[in-house]
């Protein structure tokens, strides 16, 4: 097996530890990095835009970012985790030709073109290295960011300490502060203990490295993301898909839309919106419901 195809394979766990949205022991399963093939090049193929590659250093370590040639405001995407920038291949163009605006993807450290870091996973640093990379692609202002998944904890991470960047979020299903309850910290840990411990009677590789790096802290990180909140004066407009991460769990799934629910009515400038028919993995299922929303962003901005 490549390390590619490894990396394709331990998905769903990865997602569960980075973002709680799979229990990968059969109890739940969540569609997030199921569709889509990793890549270390992204979107080129899938468009006819001429994007460009630049490799950004950031704290020692370079990082991959992609950009797609428009106007402003720039439009951020960032995916769920265990993905690259590869997800959004079939995406960007549609998005392109909807709104005629520059494009950023990338590649978080360890994944895709970008450098591992060593240590534990820190959403901090993860959202240090999107700052780092927007700024140095002039991206300084009044975005739009586009968050899925397990991304949706770097943005807020992200839109508290760096303010003025983000003028608008777009949350595709993604983790919110709310969802991290200590009972619900619990049951993943619970369910995910023996797959951690296996990994590390694996051969290394940086898939396995990934995973242990997001694990390592799991609990300590999301206790204190339970409590953070996002400022009132970035607006969002909030997706759900139909199905939730957790498609076969009741109780999970109704967390995850009760706690969605509740981050969109914490302030009056958040949207709820659910995608009928979606698995987790909105953008690829409807694309058309999140371009529609990034479209409101983009509109609030000009």
């Amino acid at each position: 097996m490549t390390e590619d195809n490894q990396r394709h394979h331990l998905t769903p766990r990865w997602v569960l530890i980075a973002a709680a949205l799979a229990i990968a022991t059969g109890t739940l399963v969540a569609a997030c990095g199921q569709s889509t093939p990793q890549s270390a090049t992204p979107n080129t193929a899938a468009t006819t835009a001429p994007i460009s590659q630049r490799m950004i250093t950031n704290q020692g370590h370079k990082l991959a970012f992609y950009l797609a040639p428009g106007h402003l405001p720039a439009i951020v995407l960032d995916s769920g985790g265990g993905l690259n920038a590869s997800y959004w291949k079939n995406f960007v163009p549609a998005l392109a030709a909807a709104t005629g605006s520059e494009i950023v993807t990338y590649d978080r450290a360890g994944l895709g073109a970008s450098d591992e870091v060593p240590g534990p996973w820190q959403p901090a640093d993860a959202a240090s290295d999107l700052y780092a990379g927007l700024t140095q692609l002039g991206v300084t202002h009044d975005a739009v960011l586009v968050s899925h998944s397990e991304a949706g904890e770097i943005a807020a991470y992200f839109v508290r300490a760096h303010p003025g960047i983000v003028a608008g979020a777009v949350l595709v299903d993604a983790t919110v502060p709310e969802f991290y309850t200590p009972d619900e910290i619990n049951r993943i840990v619970a369910a995910e203990q023996p797959q951690i411990a296996a990994l590390k009677n694996q051969p290394s590789t940086k898939a396995n490295r990934q995973l242990q790096a997001v694990a390592a802290d799991f609990v300590p990180l999301q206790t204190a993301y339970h409590l953070l909140t996002w400022p009132t004066g970035v607006p969002a407009v909030v997706i759900v898909s139909a199905k939730t991460p957790f498609p076969t769990s009741p109780l999970d799934a109704q967390r995850w839309r009760t706690a969605q629910a509740a981050f969109a009515a914490a302030a009056p400038n958040r949207t709820l919106v659910t995608a009928s028919g979606s698995s987790h993995d909105v953008p690829i299922d409807r694309p058309d419901i999140v371009i529609r929303a990034i479209q409101t962003m983009v509109g609030r901005i000009r």
